[in-house]
């Protein structure tokens, strides 16, 4: 079965580089990194409403309680955002003028303000990479990026696991891309 490609630095400055010129650029943006910062997969990002990622006080959440309904595997799982991930979503959400007020509105939506299909947000990524000129990702490019890039920052499977919201490590480990110099890396480490 041949995966998604893992995003090289290189890939991810050209894909924002594309989504600033977009017509919805905040937009395309917050679902890159959702994908890219933690890992999230494109049916749980177009399910995400505005109350997932905001308090009631109306600051952006250090982490995302996804409802079994909104996961791929049926079970609530926790997604952890990182500071980054966080001044994303907060800036993101300046551009919602409602957001604040209006919690139970999809996070992530179309440009007649309905929200995605898990379909239709991989058809809008696919047409993303497409037109930022890499053609060969998709929408489960970012989560394979994240998982294979703290793998190679030394990050246990099996938090890495955890943090994919898998059940098995062997699933994480299919993830993982190696390659020559991460291969030669850890020679050197003798």
């Amino acid at each position: 079965m041949k995966q998604a490609p893992v995003l090289t630095e290189r890939d991810v400055k050209r894909m924002l580089q594309h989504c600033a010129r977009t017509a919805y650029p905040a937009r395309n943006r917050c679902v890159f990194m959702l994908g890219s910062l933690a890992g999230m997969r494109i049916g749980e990002i177009a399910a995400l409403k505005i109350g997932d990622v905001l308090t009631p006080e109306g600051a952006v959440r250090n982490e995302i309680q996804l409802t079994a309904a909104q996961t791929k595997g049926s079970e609530a799982r926790t997604v952890l955002m990182n500071t980054q991930l966080q001044g994303e979503l907060d800036a993101y959400l300046r551009t919602v003028p409602i957001a604040r007020r209006h919690t139970t509105l999809p996070l992530i939506t179309s440009k007649t303000g309905k929200a995605f299909s898990a379909n239709g947000l991989c058809q809008l990524m696919l047409k993303l990479y497409d037109d930022a000129g890499l053609d060969r990702a998709t929408s489960h490019s970012t989560r394979r990026t994240f998982i294979t890039t703290l793998a190679h920052k030394g990050v246990n499977v099996r938090v890495l696991a955890a943090l994919a919201g898998h059940k098995s490590i062997a699933t994480t480990q299919r993830y993982i891309e190696l390659n020559e110099n991460v291969l030669r890396a850890a020679v050197e480490m003798v």
